[in-house]
């Protein structure tokens, strides 16, 4: 089987299995995580559609992304996910669907789910069947981890945009939600905002943004994106989950949290933005 071998473990985060637990558990423990530990609860009402998560290296955004998890796993076990991100390399397709084998990280391997994939590569006139566009990514590989220390095994579908027009995302999103139609997923949307500038002005620009998203505008969204210049990089990811979203039934868009790598860091001079949001039925 071929398996992805991690591209950011030992960078974004911790190599080894114990390390990586324990800095799972410190993101959930976290003054800006949710302050406890995660539960699945095998009885949740399934109502989350999307969850939007960051990708920054776990020492900056995992406290945020650990919110967002943490109410997934009191939502239930779904039977698959499906991983959508931005391209920052700019390798392979326009957007790189991975069909076969299986993903590594220290905490052990993940299973494509090839039907799935296979059935959005055919609804999607700008998806191809490709691996390259996936090798040095980190926006969907960091997410891999918080799903295996809730869920233990799980199937999931990697997407990486490298084409992030309206167009394509409206395009894919439709491919997804066909895709899924009778089955329970979840789509991770990864994305982090505002990059590298001062605490005041990051979140300004994002708190437009995440009113977008909540209202389950993708026009709006990229509206926003480009009148206030904001400085997203995963806003065709989003886009696509909300059009996907209501498609599957999704009505309203939460905010579970924000915050940026300054509450982190306390240096407020350049910031990135991070928000945990989810799109519910």
């Amino acid at each position: 089987m071929k398996i992805r071998k991690p591209y950011v473990a030992g960078t974004f985060y911790e190599g080894d299995k114990n390390s990586l637990l324990k800095r799972l558990e410190w993101c959930f423990k976290h003054e800006l995580g949710p302050g406890k530990l995660p539960e699945v609860n095998e009885n949740g009402e399934r109502k989350i559609v999307t969850l939007v998560s960051p990708h920054a290296g776990y020492m900056y955004s995992g406290p945020v992304a650990a919110n967002g998890f943490y109410q997934l796993a009191q939502d239930g076990k779904p039977e698959l996910f499906i991983v959508i991100g931005p391209n920052h390399r700019g390798l392979g397709a326009s957007i790189s669907v991975m069909v076969e084998g299986a993903w590594e990280t220290p905490l052990g391997t993940v299973k494509i789910n090839g039907d799935i994939a296979r059935k959005i590569v055919e609804k999607c006139k700008y998806a191809e069947e490709d691996d390259s566009g996936h090798m040095f990514e980190h926006s969907l590989e960091v997410q891999i981890p918080f799903l295996q220390y809730i869920y233990g095994s799980f199937e999931f579908v990697p997407i990486c945009m490298n084409l992030q027009t309206l167009s394509v995302s409206k395009d894919l999103g439709q491919a997804i939600a066909s895709a899924l139609q009778g089955v329970d997923g979840v789509i991770v949307a990864s994305t982090d905002f505002t990059h590298y500038e001062p605490q005041e002005s990051a979140s300004k620009k994002d708190s437009k943004v995440i009113e977008a998203i909540t209202k389950l505008d993708e026009d709006a969204l990229f509206e926003t994106v480009s009148k206030y210049r904001v400085s997203m990089c995963g806003y065709g990811a989003v886009a696509s989950a909300i059009v996907a979203s209501k498609l599957l039934g999704a009505k309203e868009g939460v905010l579970i949290k924000y915050a940026t790598s300054g509450d982190i860091t306390r240096d407020y001079s350049q910031v990135v933005g991070y928000a945990a949001i989810k799109l519910i039925r």
